[in-house]
Protein backbone atom coordinates (compact mmCIF):
# COMPACT_ATOMS: atom_id res chain seq x y z
CA UNK A 1 0.00 0.00 0.00
CA UNK A 2 3.03 1.98 1.29
CA UNK A 3 4.30 1.89 -2.62
CA UNK A 4 1.32 2.77 -4.42
CA UNK A 5 1.46 6.06 -2.27
CA UNK A 6 2.72 9.06 -2.86
CA UNK A 7 3.43 12.06 -0.64
CA UNK A 8 3.89 14.51 -3.93
CA UNK A 9 1.05 13.66 -5.91
CA UNK A 10 -2.45 12.10 -5.53
CA UNK A 11 -3.27 8.49 -6.40
CA UNK A 12 -6.57 7.09 -7.30
CA UNK A 13 -8.34 4.76 -5.09
CA UNK A 14 -9.39 2.76 -7.86
CA UNK A 15 -5.38 2.79 -9.46
CA UNK A 16 -4.15 1.27 -6.11
CA UNK A 17 -6.74 -1.29 -6.30
CA UNK A 18 -5.74 -2.67 -9.16
CA UNK A 19 -2.10 -2.36 -8.43
CA UNK A 20 -2.99 -4.57 -5.32
CA UNK A 21 -5.91 -6.59 -6.74
CA UNK A 22 -7.87 -5.73 -4.03
CA UNK A 23 -11.46 -4.14 -3.72
CA UNK A 24 -12.11 -0.41 -3.09
CA UNK A 25 -13.37 -1.37 0.13
CA UNK A 26 -10.26 -3.24 1.34
CA UNK A 27 -8.08 0.00 -0.02
CA UNK A 28 -10.11 1.79 2.27
CA UNK A 29 -9.80 -0.73 5.21
CA UNK A 30 -5.71 -0.54 4.54
CA UNK A 31 -5.75 3.45 4.44
CA UNK A 32 -7.81 3.25 8.43
CA UNK A 33 -5.25 1.13 8.93
CA UNK A 34 -2.28 2.92 8.22
CA UNK A 35 -3.96 6.04 9.82
CA UNK A 36 -3.63 3.97 13.13
CA UNK A 37 -0.21 3.59 12.83
CA UNK A 38 0.32 7.21 12.57
CA UNK A 39 0.73 7.71 9.00
CA UNK A 40 -1.30 10.53 7.69
CA UNK A 41 -2.98 10.40 4.68
CA UNK A 42 -4.94 12.94 2.69
CA UNK A 43 -7.96 11.75 0.85
CA UNK A 44 -9.83 14.09 -1.30
CA UNK A 45 -13.06 12.95 -3.30
CA UNK A 46 -12.02 12.73 -7.08
CA UNK A 47 -8.27 13.04 -6.44
CA UNK A 48 -8.01 9.78 -4.34
CA UNK A 49 -4.54 9.83 -1.98
CA UNK A 50 -1.32 11.32 -0.95
CA UNK A 51 0.75 10.60 1.79
CA UNK A 52 0.80 13.83 3.91
CA UNK A 53 4.86 13.37 4.15
CA UNK A 54 7.53 11.13 2.86
CA UNK A 55 7.93 7.36 4.39
CA UNK A 56 11.33 6.37 3.82
CA UNK A 57 11.62 2.89 5.28
CA UNK A 58 15.46 1.07 6.44
CA UNK A 59 16.78 -1.52 3.85
CA UNK A 60 17.46 -4.20 6.07
CA UNK A 61 19.78 -6.08 3.92
CA UNK A 62 22.08 -2.88 3.83
CA UNK A 63 21.60 -2.75 7.34
CA UNK A 64 22.79 -6.52 8.28
CA UNK A 65 25.75 -6.15 5.75
CA UNK A 66 27.02 -2.87 7.24
CA UNK A 67 26.85 -2.91 10.72
CA UNK A 68 29.42 -5.48 12.02
CA UNK A 69 27.37 -6.65 14.90
CA UNK A 70 24.00 -8.48 15.14
CA UNK A 71 21.16 -6.13 13.82
CA UNK A 72 17.88 -7.11 15.04
CA UNK A 73 15.54 -5.21 12.45
CA UNK A 74 11.30 -5.02 13.20
CA UNK A 75 8.65 -3.95 11.09
CA UNK A 76 7.09 -3.53 14.19
CA UNK A 77 7.81 -3.76 17.92
CA UNK A 78 6.53 -2.33 21.17
CA UNK A 79 9.78 -1.49 22.00
CA UNK A 80 13.41 -1.55 21.19
CA UNK A 81 14.49 -0.69 24.32
CA UNK A 82 12.52 -3.56 26.02
CA UNK A 83 13.55 -5.77 23.36
CA UNK A 84 17.22 -5.36 24.36
CA UNK A 85 16.02 -5.32 27.75
CA UNK A 86 14.33 -8.36 27.76
CA UNK A 87 17.16 -10.17 25.73
CA UNK A 88 20.46 -8.56 27.37
CA UNK A 89 21.78 -12.11 28.20
CA UNK A 90 22.18 -13.17 25.08
CA UNK A 91 23.92 -9.63 24.05
CA UNK A 92 27.52 -8.58 22.76
CA UNK A 93 28.29 -5.15 23.18
CA UNK A 94 27.38 -2.86 19.71
CA UNK A 95 24.43 -5.22 19.10
CA UNK A 96 21.26 -3.04 17.92
CA UNK A 97 17.73 -3.11 17.55
CA UNK A 98 15.92 -0.82 15.02
CA UNK A 99 11.94 -0.99 14.30
CA UNK A 100 10.00 1.20 11.65
CA UNK A 101 7.03 1.35 13.96
CA UNK A 102 7.19 0.93 18.38
CA UNK A 103 3.39 0.72 19.31
CA UNK A 104 5.15 1.50 23.32
CA UNK A 105 7.90 3.81 22.71
CA UNK A 106 9.24 5.67 25.67
CA UNK A 107 11.22 8.68 26.40
CA UNK A 108 12.53 10.67 29.74
CA UNK A 109 10.47 10.11 32.57
CA UNK A 110 8.03 8.31 31.71
CA UNK A 111 6.61 10.01 28.77
CA UNK A 112 5.30 8.66 25.69
CA UNK A 113 7.61 8.55 22.71
CA UNK A 114 5.67 9.14 19.58
CA UNK A 115 6.66 6.44 16.73
CA UNK A 116 4.48 7.03 13.20
CA UNK A 117 5.32 4.21 11.34
CA UNK A 118 8.23 4.71 8.71
CA UNK A 119 8.88 8.44 9.76
CA UNK A 120 12.09 8.62 11.95
CA UNK A 121 14.86 6.33 13.30
CA UNK A 122 14.07 4.31 16.22
CA UNK A 123 16.71 2.42 17.78
CA UNK A 124 18.42 0.49 20.84
CA UNK A 125 22.66 -0.44 21.28
CA UNK A 126 23.40 -2.69 23.71
CA UNK A 127 26.61 -1.93 25.72
CA UNK A 128 28.45 -3.64 28.24
CA UNK A 129 30.52 -1.55 30.51
CA UNK A 130 33.61 -2.89 32.21
CA UNK A 131 33.05 -0.43 35.34
CA UNK A 132 30.21 -0.30 37.97
CA UNK A 133 27.05 1.36 37.59
CA UNK A 134 28.81 4.64 39.18
CA UNK A 135 31.14 5.14 36.32
CA UNK A 136 28.19 5.56 33.62
CA UNK A 137 27.36 8.80 35.01
CA UNK A 138 27.13 11.16 31.71
CA UNK A 139 27.20 8.58 29.48
CA UNK A 140 24.15 10.37 27.37
CA UNK A 141 25.48 13.19 26.97
CA UNK A 142 28.30 10.97 25.16
CA UNK A 143 25.61 9.78 23.18
CA UNK A 144 24.64 13.15 22.08
CA UNK A 145 27.85 14.11 20.76
CA UNK A 146 27.73 10.78 18.62
CA UNK A 147 24.72 12.05 17.20
CA UNK A 148 25.47 15.55 16.68
CA UNK A 149 29.33 14.80 15.03
CA UNK A 150 27.84 12.17 12.81
CA UNK A 151 24.63 14.44 11.27
CA UNK A 152 27.26 17.47 11.14
CA UNK A 153 29.29 14.76 9.54
CA UNK A 154 26.36 14.25 6.77
CA UNK A 155 26.19 17.97 6.33
CA UNK A 156 23.25 18.99 8.92
CA UNK A 157 24.15 22.67 10.06
CA UNK A 158 22.37 24.15 12.88
CA UNK A 159 22.87 21.74 15.38
CA UNK A 160 23.05 21.64 19.41
CA UNK A 161 22.59 19.74 22.53
CA UNK A 162 20.34 20.49 26.00
CA UNK A 163 21.56 19.02 28.93
CA UNK A 164 20.88 15.60 29.66
CA UNK A 165 19.57 13.91 26.68
CA UNK A 166 17.92 16.48 23.73
CA UNK A 167 19.97 17.42 20.17
CA UNK A 168 17.86 20.31 18.70
CA UNK A 169 17.94 21.47 14.82
CA UNK A 170 17.49 25.32 14.91
CA UNK A 171 16.53 25.58 18.20
CA UNK A 172 13.64 22.61 18.13
CA UNK A 173 13.68 19.15 19.32
CA UNK A 174 15.27 16.73 16.98
CA UNK A 175 16.03 14.01 18.48
CA UNK A 176 16.23 12.20 22.03
CA UNK A 177 17.71 9.93 24.17
CA UNK A 178 16.63 6.89 26.65
CA UNK A 179 19.28 5.06 28.54
CA UNK A 180 18.38 2.20 30.61
CA UNK A 181 20.79 0.81 32.77
CA UNK A 182 21.35 -2.80 34.79
CA UNK A 183 24.08 -3.94 37.27
CA UNK A 184 25.18 -6.79 35.84
CA UNK A 185 28.36 -7.73 38.27
CA UNK A 186 30.32 -5.61 40.42
CA UNK A 187 32.47 -4.92 37.77
CA UNK A 188 29.91 -4.88 34.78
CA UNK A 189 26.63 -2.69 34.00
CA UNK A 190 24.55 -3.13 30.93
CA UNK A 191 23.38 -0.69 28.95
CA UNK A 192 20.42 0.14 26.84
CA UNK A 193 20.95 3.21 24.56
CA UNK A 194 17.57 3.95 23.34
CA UNK A 195 17.82 7.12 20.61
CA UNK A 196 14.89 8.45 18.45
CA UNK A 197 15.52 11.01 15.43
CA UNK A 198 12.92 12.84 13.78
CA UNK A 199 13.27 12.27 10.08
CA UNK A 200 10.36 13.39 8.30
CA UNK A 201 7.04 14.36 11.08
CA UNK A 202 3.44 14.94 9.51
CA UNK A 203 1.80 17.86 10.95
CA UNK A 204 -0.72 15.61 12.47
CA UNK A 205 1.47 13.58 14.78
CA UNK A 206 3.53 16.99 15.33
CA UNK A 207 0.37 18.37 16.83
CA UNK A 208 0.53 15.49 19.29
CA UNK A 209 4.01 16.74 20.94
CA UNK A 210 4.06 19.40 23.48
CA UNK A 211 7.40 21.54 22.20
CA UNK A 212 8.86 22.73 19.47
CA UNK A 213 10.23 20.26 17.02
CA UNK A 214 12.29 19.70 14.19
CA UNK A 215 12.66 17.38 11.33
CA UNK A 216 15.80 16.60 8.57
CA UNK A 217 13.13 16.90 6.05
CA UNK A 218 13.75 20.83 6.01
CA UNK A 219 17.04 19.69 4.57
CA UNK A 220 17.70 20.58 0.91
CA UNK A 221 19.65 16.97 0.73
CA UNK A 222 17.75 14.83 3.46
CA UNK A 223 20.46 12.14 4.68
CA UNK A 224 19.72 8.52 3.31
CA UNK A 225 18.45 6.93 7.33
CA UNK A 226 19.69 3.47 6.44
CA UNK A 227 23.37 5.04 6.03
CA UNK A 228 22.52 7.70 8.65
CA UNK A 229 21.83 4.80 11.04
CA UNK A 230 24.87 3.07 10.11
CA UNK A 231 26.94 5.78 10.34
CA UNK A 232 25.82 6.50 13.77
CA UNK A 233 26.27 3.14 14.93
CA UNK A 234 29.97 3.03 13.95
CA UNK A 235 30.27 6.89 16.17
CA UNK A 236 28.44 5.74 18.69
CA UNK A 237 30.59 2.50 19.05
CA UNK A 238 34.08 4.20 19.23
CA UNK A 239 32.55 7.26 21.61
CA UNK A 240 31.91 4.31 23.91
CA UNK A 241 35.37 2.77 23.74
CA UNK A 242 36.82 6.57 24.48
CA UNK A 243 34.19 6.74 27.36
CA UNK A 244 35.16 3.52 28.74
CA UNK A 245 38.86 4.02 28.56
CA UNK A 246 39.22 7.81 29.48
CA UNK A 247 35.41 8.93 31.15
CA UNK A 248 33.43 12.05 29.90
CA UNK A 249 36.34 14.25 30.56
CA UNK A 250 37.40 13.87 26.63
CA UNK A 251 34.38 14.78 25.68
CA UNK A 252 33.91 18.65 27.39
CA UNK A 253 34.85 20.00 24.67
CA UNK A 254 32.46 18.92 22.02
CA UNK A 255 29.61 19.01 24.58
CA UNK A 256 30.43 22.55 24.87
CA UNK A 257 30.89 23.62 22.17
CA UNK A 258 27.21 22.92 20.77
CA UNK A 259 25.59 23.52 24.09
CA UNK A 260 22.99 25.68 23.36
CA UNK A 261 22.63 27.09 27.03
CA UNK A 262 25.99 27.73 27.89
CA UNK A 263 27.03 31.50 29.27
CA UNK A 264 22.87 31.84 29.37
CA UNK A 265 20.21 32.33 32.16
CA UNK A 266 18.50 28.55 32.95
CA UNK A 267 16.31 27.50 35.55
CA UNK A 268 16.48 23.94 36.62
CA UNK A 269 13.26 22.52 37.73
CA UNK A 270 13.34 19.71 40.48
CA UNK A 271 9.80 19.36 41.75
CA UNK A 272 9.10 20.77 44.33
CA UNK A 273 11.68 23.13 43.94
CA UNK A 274 13.56 24.58 41.26
CA UNK A 275 17.31 26.96 41.11
CA UNK A 276 17.57 29.73 38.59
CA UNK A 277 21.63 31.07 36.95
CA UNK A 278 23.78 30.95 34.42
CA UNK A 279 24.86 27.74 32.56
CA UNK A 280 28.43 27.62 33.08
CA UNK A 281 28.52 23.84 30.97
CA UNK A 282 29.23 20.55 32.49
CA UNK A 283 31.72 18.73 34.83
CA UNK A 284 33.82 15.64 34.71
CA UNK A 285 30.61 13.62 36.05
CA UNK A 286 28.25 14.72 33.42
CA UNK A 287 26.52 17.22 36.38
CA UNK A 288 25.33 20.49 34.61
CA UNK A 289 27.06 23.81 36.20
CA UNK A 290 24.95 26.63 37.29
CA UNK A 291 26.50 29.54 38.74
CA UNK A 292 24.46 32.23 40.72
CA UNK A 293 24.57 34.81 43.89
CA UNK A 294 25.73 31.72 45.88
CA UNK A 295 28.84 30.35 43.41
CA UNK A 296 28.83 27.47 41.49
CA UNK A 297 27.18 24.46 42.11
CA UNK A 298 27.00 21.05 40.32
CA UNK A 299 23.14 19.14 39.77
CA UNK A 300 22.70 16.08 38.36
CA UNK A 301 20.31 13.47 38.33
CA UNK A 302 17.53 12.02 36.38
CA UNK A 303 14.05 14.37 37.96
CA UNK A 304 15.79 17.37 36.65
CA UNK A 305 14.63 19.67 33.92
CA UNK A 306 16.66 22.57 31.86
CA UNK A 307 14.31 25.39 30.82
CA UNK A 308 15.60 28.56 29.47
CA UNK A 309 14.86 32.06 31.84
Amino acid sequence: MLACLSHKVFVSGEVIAQSLSLSRAAINQHIDALKDYGVEIYSVKGKGYKLASAISLLNETELVNNIENRCFYFDEIHSTNTFMLEHASELKSGDVCVAEFQSAGRGRRGRKWLSPYGHHIYASLFWRLNKDISHASGLSLVVGCSIVKTLQDLGVEGLGVKWPNDIYLDHKKLAGILIELRQHSDVKTELIIGFGINMSMSVEQGDLIDQPWSDLSVMANMPDKTDLLIKLHQQIKRDLVMFEQHGLELFLDRWNQNDLFINREITLLMAPNSVTGTCRGIDKNGAILLENEQGVAAFVGGEISLRAT
